[in-house]
């Protein structure tokens, strides 16, 4: 007994004296505190939570819509599991909303080689036992879904096609006239033909490629499912008119796609690839499979909002529905970056379905972050699901902050200017930007530097380097004294970052560079040096070309695009190295689906003409996958108000 193990204590306890009371009390209220200490906060709890805490999770209550009410109450009645919102602290990860989940740490990837080497075997037979039973699943949750939606769930797709100012692909599909620019698109559509060629040799179903090990990688950020390069593929494929490789590609979504899985995904990754690559799909092409596998996805993110704010959280089981904060976000928050990031796709899964939870979800963030204070008018970058106040000032227009931004500008141009409330928070936010965080180097460079609670810490990320592009965009519909300005803004955000590639002995960006210690474009840190196939240069590069035809850009896209194959292309694809500086690279063996979403396809685009996807009528997500304009007016009329229809 444990009276018994304590010296000159009494079997009964009677004998205890005050300070013995004290001390065995003491000692009993560290051992409770150490146990629900272990339970709740160590990194690796997250099981034993939803041990404790899954059957007592009361129902949190989304603030802000009486239809979300009653959804919930809908799908609590043929799933308990799809209300409950919990948050958890998962392990330390290297996932990053753009950015931390694009940064493979040579410590994980080897710990996953071991993992896929003895898995792989395995996961394709319980794939292909899974690819007979998913289309048929796939219908039965698509019919579930339309259930809380309006009566008339038809989308027209003739019509929206009478609504687009022109055809999506252009008179010639964007061929320039110019022999030099011709040859130079070529190529680039030549090195998207290669790294399609070899994913689907070695790695067809995986998420994606190791180029090096000529094998299939899959990783922890999509829930259990698999083709993250197909989906990001599918639009890319289709408007370099790589034809057979697409309809390969349209016909492993439509029979091998499996949606219901049951592991753990990041949201926010989810939607942009996923989401977001089978929207664009569906709206380049009309296949209606598209938009019956991305209504049964939507439906699946929607248990993530049920939290007392309506912010959601950064992941979810796709299965479950349950929800927690990534383990490393600062005491449970949620990411600007994630959570900022959901209303293109979410306003276009409402216009498919006809069901208007999805904006209701996505305008009530929006309610919430215009209530609350802003320091300096800036978003910092972690806000408390729970409470929905900031947990932390730290300011980023890289990474953990960077495509909330973006989608400001992109939701206002993406509702054919009308949504004046995006408009709004998005010149306010620039003009915090401005005030706070720009800054010029002794050496003439403009850069984007960080905050962290009113000290500026002076580096600026590669992902930072797409504010060039979100600048030039916006140039035109800001006050009309300022047009300039933001077009000078725009143009030294994106010499800088191009400086930030010239600089290095491989013609390629770093990480993150500085601008202190006498470094001016830099990375001075090892950590920093790496370069993992990102797009964000080559995007302002192609916005920069587009608004303002200067041709130095397609000079600079061209010499990425030789720096691209002299370090980054290897006999089986291609892949990131570790450090720019280095004049013989080490290879990362990764050849990331963001590439061949992304940074080829804003490399086909800047060697284009502006009609193929023009900016009057597509708006890119932060994946690089067209939406188009939503023109009310258009759609709910009886016929285009356009005198142009458009053709494929």
């Amino acid at each position: 007994m444990v009276f018994r193990k304590l010296p000159g204590v009494s079997a009964s306890g009677m004998g205890l004296r005050l300070s013995q009371k004290f001390v065995f009390l003491l000692f009993l209220s560290g051992l409770v505190t150490l146990c629900f200490g272990a339970l709740f906060f160590l990194p690796d709890s997250v099981r034993l939570k939803r041990i404790f805490l899954s059957k007592t999770e009361s129902q949190p209550v989304t603030v802000g819509s009486e239809n979300d009410v009653r959804e919930h109450l809908k799908k609590g009645a043929k799933d308990p599991e799809h209300l409950r919102g919990i948050t958890s602290a998962k392990g330390e990860t290297s996932t990053k909303l753009k950015a931390l989940s694009r940064k493979p740490s040579v410590t994980n990837e080897a710990k996953t080689d071991k993992k896929d080497a003895g898995g792989e075997a395995l996961e394709d037979m319980t794939l292909s036992r899974s690819k007979t039973e998913s289309a048929s699943k796939d219908e039965k949750v698509t019919s579930s879904s339309n259930q809380g939606a309006n009566t008339d769930t038809s989308f027209d797709y003739n019509k929206f096609k009478k609504c687009l100012l022109k055809p999506p692909l252009g008179i010639e599909h964007g061929k320039p006239s110019d022999p030099q620019t011709l040859q130079r698109r070529e190529k680039v559509k030549e090195m998207m033909k290669f790294a399609w060629d070899n994913y689907k040799s070695f790695a067809w179903g995986k998420n994606e490629l190791r180029p090096l090990t000529r094998n299939g990688h899959i990783g922890n950020m999509f829930g259990g499912l698999r083709g993250a390069s197909i989906v990001d593929s599918l639009d890319t494929l289709y408007i370099m008119g790589l034809m057979d490789e697409y309809n390969d590609a349209k016909e492993w979504v439509e029979t091998s796609l499996d949606l219901n899985s049951n592991g753990e995904a990041s949201l926010f990754e989810v939607n942009i690839r996923y989401v977001g690559g089978l929207l664009s799909a569906y709206y380049l092409t009309g296949e209606e499979m598209f938009k019956r596998k991305v209504m049964v996805l939507g439906e699946k993110l929607l248990p993530a909002f049920n939290t007392p704010t309506g912010i959601p959280r950064g992941v979810i089981n796709l299965g479950s529905g349950t929800s927690w904060s990534w383990g490393w976000a600062s005491a449970g928050s949620s990411i600007l970056a994630e959570f900022g990031t959901l209303h293109l796709e979410f306003v276009h899964l409402s216009e498919l379905s006809n069901n208007d939870i999805y904006t209701e979800k996505v305008m009530n963030i929006r309610k919430l972050l215009n209530k609350i204070e802003k320091p300096h008018g800036l978003y910092p970058n972690f806000l408390s699901p729970v409470s929905g106040n900031w947990v932390q000032h730290h300011v980023s227009i890289g990474g953990l902050g960077d495509s909330f931004y973006e989608y400001l500008i992109k939701s206002y141009l993406m509702s054919d200017k009308t949504d004046e409330e995006a408009k709004t928070m998005y010149y306010s936010a620039l003009e915090a930007i401005e005030a706070n965080l720009v800054q010029k180097s002794p050496g003439g460079l403009t850069y984007m530097a960080e905050w962290r609670g009113g000290i500026l810490d002076h580096k600026m990320g590669h992902l930072a380097c797409f504010s060039g592009g979100m600048v030039v965009i916006g140039a035109d519909d800001g006050a009309p004294e300022k047009r300039q300005h933001y077009l000078d803004l725009a143009a030294e955000i994106t010499h800088t970052c191009h400086e930030s590639y010239s600089r290095s002995a491989t013609k390629l960006g770093p990480e993150a560079f500085r601008f202190d210690g006498g470094a001016e474009a830099t990375a001075t840190r090892l950590s920093d040096r790496y370069y993992i196939l990102r797009p964000e240069v080559i995007e302002s590069y192609m916005y920069m070309w587009r608004l303002t035809h200067d041709p130095k850009y397609r000079e600079w896209g061209w010499e990425a695009v030789e720096a691209l194959e002299q370090h980054c292309r290897v006999e089986a694809g291609f892949s990131g190295i570790r450090d720019v500086y280095a004049q013989t690279v080490s290879h990362d063996n990764m050849q990331q689906s963001f590439f061949l979403s992304e940074t080829l396809k804003y490399l086909y685009l800047l060697f284009s003409d502006d009609d193929l996807l023009p900016l009057e009528d597509w708006v890119f997500n932060t994946e690089a996958h067209p939406l188009p304009v939503v023109r009310k007016s258009c759609l709910q009329g009886e016929g285009g108000t356009h005198d142009k229809t458009t053709s494929e």
